[in-house]
């Protein structure tokens, strides 16, 4: 398998990253330059092996330029969300101990104000613009020279978590070995699995700064493949892009799946997507009336897998299984499955409790925070990331929600997440949240806010609507006892719907109106 110096050597005028928006391509030959300048750069600014830099910016050319710079050198990079507020961003600088900060003027003001408060942070550049405080990147990397270093080493990322039960945690995979040449950590995996070649044309329609994305990018580089980088998601630019560039590979959330599904039938049905031939999607539980449609249109290329960042364990599934097996996430290929209940005793197939992986498992470590292992971890050292779900009697994994959004409503255990899988299909509803709120007699009641297609449709009689709609599928237990309106729910670019958030602004209301009584 060749680094992308390797074949910088054979193809060097084939393309390694176009924007999809601008056009702008970097070839192999100008990868391996560009990357040869970053780490000869690093080197200048004493950064040796094993030290760590951070990046936050939008998704742009520079972003994997910077990123191979840092493979070569030997370094620890940490991509930061461009979403992220200037204490959460500083925490990250400080924690990892980023001795370089590379940012850009979109997150300017952010990124000054975080700097400000890490005293690791020796080194600021911004790509594309200078603010007070950064130098520009593209002067500082200009004039370096375009040939590798001499003690070149293999860099890997460290990314954090999304802090959803406090701060962000640094997971940390070591490289399995110091070669530059050392083949992805997924190449004998997911890599294999998906069929990634030097044929590969990957469209990544998701912020680099995820980790998703991040590696399957890496991945396709060093498979000498091509990768289609969207400067944001567009539902039906999406779809051009696959007919321009006849891409054969795309890693999916599935809220992206249901904004192409919602496009008009004439707009769907006007682009050629049969290139496509492994359409990866992760991340989020994805409706079983979604996956279903979209297999339907672009054939059994559907595949999914369930993992987490700290390498725990990980299922897969195909679209012929899924199909005889709907709403499953697959069956383990790293590590075994177990569900146990709140005793830490397995239970039988088809009862419901924390999803737990045993057996061979990624290094991996939480970096400056060991403490917080622990709390991954059982008495007998199997791993969850807090999902709850369960097993069939043929060992396909099925998620029913994370434990911590579980509502429990005069004593009845309610998943929100089949709330909303069934919510997201309806015409009206471009996307929803369901969690528990307070209630007085039965401890929590069902919440639904709903971001409406239209927000004419933000009306009572449309809550009504829903609310019938909803009552003809599913059991009254389950049914929302009211329904709020949001023009935009706090949904990312990374697919990921923040529900924590709003579960925070109507628990603390409902705290201020208990007060006021």
């Amino acid at each position: 398998m060749p680094h992308p110096s390797e074949t910088a050597i054979l193809y060097p005028h084939k393309p390694a990253i176009i924007m999809g928006d601008s056009g702008a391509m970097v070839t192999y030959r100008e990868l391996d330059e560009r990357s040869n300048q970053a780490a000869q750069l690093f080197r200048s600014l004493g950064l040796d092996k094993g030290d760590h830099i951070a990046l936050m910016m939008e998704n742009r050319r520079e972003y994997l330029e910077i990123c191979w710079g840092a493979q070569r050198a030997g370094l620890i990079y940490t991509p930061i969300s461009s979403h992220l507020q200037a204490d959460e961003t500083a925490y990250i600088l400080e924690n990892c101990g980023a001795r370089l900060f590379i940012a850009s003027p979109a997150v300017a003001k952010v990124a000054q104000d975080a700097v400000a408060a890490a005293s690791s942070v020796s080194h600021r550049l911004m790509v594309g613009g200078i603010r007070p405080g950064f130098e520009s990147w593209e002067e500082a990397v200009d004039s370096q020279p375009e040939t590798p270093i001499e003690d070149q080493a293999n860099g890997v990322p460290m990314l954090y978590s999304s802090g959803t039960t406090g701060q962000p945690k640094g997971v940390f995979v070591p490289p399995e070995s110091d070669d530059v040449h050392a083949p992805h950590m997924l190449a004998g995996t997911l890599g294999a699995a998906f069929g990634f070649s030097d044929e590969t044309v990957y469209l990544s329609p998701a912020p680099l700064y995820h980790a998703a994305p991040l590696h399957y990018n890496m991945l396709t580089l060093y498979m000498g493949g091509t990768t289609v980088v969207m400067e944001h998601f567009d539902p039906e630019r999406a779809l051009a892009l696959i007919e321009e560039h006849r891409a054969t590979h795309s890693q999916w959330v599935p809220i992206m799946f249901v904004r192409m599904l919602k496009l008009p039938e004439e707009v769907r049905s006007k682009y050629d997507v049969s290139s496509m031939q492994f359409a990866i999607h992760a991340a989020a539980p994805c409706p079983i009336e979604t996956k279903e449609r979209m297999i339907d249109w672009w054939g059994p290329v559907i595949v999914e897998y369930y993992a987490a960042s700290e390498a725990a364990g990980a299922t897969l599934i195909d679209s012929p299984q899924w199909l005889s097996h709907k709403g499953s996430v697959g069956r383990a290929i790293m590590g075994k499955v177990h569900v146990v209940d709140d005793e830490g005793k397995e239970v039988p197939p088809g009862e419901v409790g924390t999803i737990y992986f045993s057996g061979p498992q990624a290094t991996f470590e939480y970096h400056n925070e060991p403490e917080k292992t622990a709390a991954s971890y059982n008495e007998r050292g199997w791993a969850t990331t807090g999902d709850v779900g369960y097993l069939d009697e043929e060992d396909y994994l099925y998620l029913t929600d994370r434990k911590h959004f579980m509502i429990i409503s005069g004593g009845v255990n309610i998943y929100p997440q089949e709330v909303e899988n069934l919510l997201i299909t309806h015409d009206k509803v471009a996307d929803v949240a369901v969690f528990g709120v307070p209630h007085e007699e039965f401890g929590e009641e069902v919440k639904a806010v709903i971001q409406p297609q239209n927000w004419v449709d933000a009306t009572d009689e449309v809550a009504i609507e829903l609310m019938e709609w909803l009552r003809e599928r599913l059991s009254h237990i389950k049914i929302p006892r009211s329904i709020d309106f949001n023009e935009n729910l706090p949904r990312l670019d990374n697919g990921k719907l923040y529900k924590r958030h709003l579960v925070e602004e109507y628990r603390a209301a409902a705290r201020d109106d208990s007060a006021k009584e």
